[in-house]
Formats: C-alpha cells, sequence, structure tokens
C-alpha cells in the first residue's frame, strides 16, 4: 500500500488507514489525481507506468470502479406509477371441447367474462353428407358397401380426415382391412361426386374437386420404401456408379470442348484459303463500307434450355423448372414481367405436364426478348447507315424502308415502286445492298 500511496502522490503523514476514499479521492482536502503536469518521470520508473499516472484530472486513478459521477454508469429503472393492473385466478371454458370441462388460470379482471381467446384456432373439417338416394344413384360402387361407406366419413368426422388414425380405428371385425390409399381414394371420390351432383343442380357448393391417384401413391410408397431398404453394400455401389458417371459426363465435355476448338481451327483455314472480296465500286463517289451481318444476330437465338435432371434418388420435380445459371438476373426479371401481364403464375403447381408447358412459354418469351433485342439492333445499323449515305451525298435523300419494299414479286426479287431498275445501282438497290 505504501508503494500505492507513492504511485498516487498521496501524502502519507495524514495518518490514517488507507481507504477508498483516500486513493479514489473523495475527500476535498486530498483531492489529487495523478502527477503535475509539469512533474517529470522519476528516475527508475517504467514509461509504461508512469503514462498511467496522469490522463486528464477529472480521470479518477484506473485501479477499480469509482462512484465519482465521472465515466460511465448503470441508468436507473424509470418504473411507472400507476396502479398495477389486478388478476384473479378464474375458472373457464374451452369452446372446442364438447365434455364441458372446467379448467383455471390467472386472468384479468378486464377480461373476466370473456370468450376463451383461443378457441378460435380451433378449427373443423366439414365433412360432406349425403342421403340414401344421392348414395344409391351416384355413389356406389363394387368393393365398397353403404355402411362401410358411413363408417368411413363417421371415422373421417371423428378424426379430422387423419387417415392413418383412420386406418387405425377401422372397425376390421364388420368389414376388411383397408391401407390408407383405399381410404383416401374412397373419400375423395365421394366427396367430388357430391359436388358434381350438387353443382349440376344449381346450387352453390364451396366443395371442391379432389382427385386421388391410388395407384401412384402406393408406386411412391413402394419406391421410398426400398430407397430406405438399401443395404450398405447397395449404398456403396450406388455412390460407385454416381462417381462413374460423374467422370463420363466429364470426359463427354471434354471430347466436346476438342471438337469445337477444332472446327474451329477448320473454320479459320478456310477462309484464310477464300480470295479477299473486292469493295464494289460506284462510277460516281467511293463509298466503302461495311456489310453489316445481320443473320448472325438472329441465327445465335434460341430459347433456354433448362437442366435435365438425371440423379439417383428422391428429386423435386419443381427443380425442373429452375432457371438454368446462364440466364442473367435482368432477362429473368423480364421474363417474369411478362407473365405477370399475361396474369400467369410464377409458381404453379409442379406436375408433368405443367412443367413442360411452363418451361417451353418461358423459353418462347425469353426468344421473343430476344428477337426484339436484335431487332433493335438492326434498326439502330439501318439508320447509322443512312445517316453515313445522306452525309456523302447530301443531295440525295433515302426514301423510308416502307416506301422502298412495297411488293414482292412471285420470285421472290424485291421490285422498287419509286424507281425503275437499271445498269447503274439506284439509291434503293444500295440501301438494300447496304441491309441485308
Amino acid at each position: 500500500m505504501v508503494d500505492v500511496c507513492d504511485i498516487l502522490d498521496i501524502d502519507r503523514s495524514s495518518g490514517g488507514e488507507v481507504t477508498k476514499e483516500s486513493i479514489v479521492g473523495l475527500d476535498k482536502k486530498n483531492k489529487k489525481f495523478g502527477a503535475p503536469k509539469h512533474s517529470k518521470k522519476p528516475e527508475g520508473m517504467a514509461r509504461e507506468l508512469f503514462a498511467l499516472l496522469y490522463h486528464d484530472k477529472n480521470d479518477p486513478p484506473p485501479l477499480f470502479p469509482s462512484d465519482t459521477g465521472q465515466g460511465y454508469k448503470n441508468m436507473k429503472a424509470k418504473l411507472g406509477m400507476k396502479s398495477v393492473r389486478p388478476w384473479k385466478w378464474m375458472p373457464f371454458t374451452n369452446p372446442g371441447r364438447t365434455d364441458n370441462a372446467i379448467f383455471h388460470h390467472w386472468r384479468r379482471l378486464c377480461d373476466e367474462g370473456k370468450e376463451y381467446p383461443f378457441a378460435r384456432f380451433n378449427k373443423k373439417v366439414e365433412i360432406p353428407s349425403y342421403t340414401e338416394v344421392e348414395y344409391s344413384s351416384y355413389l356406389e360402387k363394387d368393393d365398397w358397401t353403404q355402411a362401410e361407406t358411413d363408417h368411413l366419413f363417421d371415422l373421417a368426422g371423428r378424426f379430422d380426415l387423419r387417415f392413418s388414425v383412420m386406418a387405425d380405428r377401422l372397425d376390421t371385425a364388420r368389414f376388411r382391412k383397408r391401407s390408407i390409399e383405399d381410404l383416401k381414394e374412397r373419400y375423395y371420390g365421394v366427396v367430388t361426386a357430391l359436388a358434381k351432383v350438387k353443382t349440376g343442380r344449381g346450387l352453390p357448393s364451396e366443395a371442391k374437386e379432389y382427385f386421388f391417384d391410388a395407384d401412384h401413391e402406393r408406386r411412391r410408397k413402394e419406391q421410398l420404401e426400398r430407397l430406405f431398404s438399401r443395404s450398405p453394400k447397395q449404398v456403396e455401389e450406388e455412390q460407385m456408379l454416381q462417381t462413374e458417371l460423374r467422370k463420363i459426363e466429364a470426359r463427354k465435355k471434354e471430347r466436346d470442348r476438342k471438337t469445337q476448338d477444332l472446327q474451329k481451327l477448320i473454320t479459320a483455314a478456310d477462309n484464310q484459303e477464300e480470295p479477299k472480296k473486292t469493295e464494289r465500286k460506284f462510277p460516281r463517289k467511293k463509298f466503302p463500307f461495311s456489310k453489316p451481318r445481320m443473320d448472325n444476330l438472329f441465327g445465335e437465338l434460341s430459347g433456354i434450355k433448362f437442366p435435365d435432371i438425371k440423379g439417383s434418388g428422391v428429386t423435386l420435380r419443381s427443380q425442373r423448372m429452375k432457371f438454368p445459371t446462364t440466364i442473367g438476373q435482368k432477362k429473368m426479371k423480364a421474363i417474369e414481367q411478362q407473365l405477370t401481364e399475361l396474369n400467369i403464375d410464377l409458381n404453379p403447381l409442379p406436375t408433368e405436364e405443367i412443367c413442360q408447358q411452363f418451361n417451353d412459354l418461358r423459353s418462347d418469351v425469353y426468344l421473343l426478348c430476344e428477337l426484339k433485342a436484335a431487332i433493335s439492333t438492326c434498326e439502330f445499323e439501318i439508320q447509322s447507315l443512312r445517316h453515313q449515305y445522306e452525309a456523302v451525298n447530301p443531295s440525295k435523300i433515302l426514301p423510308k424502308l416502307e416506301e422502298i419494299f412495297l411488293n414482292e414479286t412471285k420470285s421472290g426479287e424485291v421490285m422498287l415502286k419509286t424507281e425503275p431498275v437499271t445498269n447503274e445501282p439506284s439509291t434503293s438497290q444500295m440501301v438494300l445492298n447496304m441491309t441485308i
């Protein structure tokens, strides 16, 4: 403690033991924070230790947290002065229960007598009903009796269409054992038939028409059971086959790439051997220009090639509707905007037929956008060439394309209405050569 007093420059001659107040300096008489400004570092004292002695006269020495009011401190909680709302232990009943059971819980006095708030979440499934005349006319089936159908609809009402529980609680003593797929097929078949009957009579019906493919559901569960019942040896064999498949695909891509490179080399060699075409000279003025290749703009256009998922195991059919990575965000937004204008859902139900048609539609929309962009490019090129020609020949003004191409002959040659056909190249022929 003597060393601490020497560091803090506390007078030890004042007597008394060293306390928090004497160290921190709460006493106004002995309030000295750190060394004075004119003091120098004593000999033998480390520079880091001397730097801790003095920062600012308002800062206490950093030995332990202080309550001098300087620095950070926790704010006191501001409690409201209003009276606390009273609570009461009171009974309540749940309208969703039919046994009139009484329970107790804490509740505010202002909510006494109100309905249980969680009762609105008790949703009941509406099970349609039928008469004997309707059953005999529309609902008869060879392997289902009316008593068995009545028992099925009774279970559906009791267990809220939980078909797993319904199959377990089926009365096998009176009726034969049925699978979940059989129960679903019979139930949805009856519901759909009743909806059609009520709609045919002109009565308003809120029931929807359902179609349940029991055979497809059985095959799906059978395939799923086979997938989960595989032995470790079969799983290892599948992984090995997948590895081999990836190697084959990699070799195929490499072979295709080499074929494309070889084709490019052959094309380049053929182009070098061809004689260079001389530019066409006009008798009056030289007008060199580069012929734009408009056919390349349209020849490279194609639709979207969606990925073909060929993997083993369980996959989602909706993955087929994902855009490939080659499509940018800007083009994806344009396609979605077109579909929105056509009032088409961007995420339809991914059935086999809908997936194919939806992908074909988006591919056509993508091709339409590309064609619009190509046409805009062509129009820009034509306008640029028109300005170049008018700059070289200011006395001649080219007519618009709508005035040039008026009709076509049977042989497919373009006939010009405003100018006769002569040996010399006319203005419209020059425009035709420049644009095609």
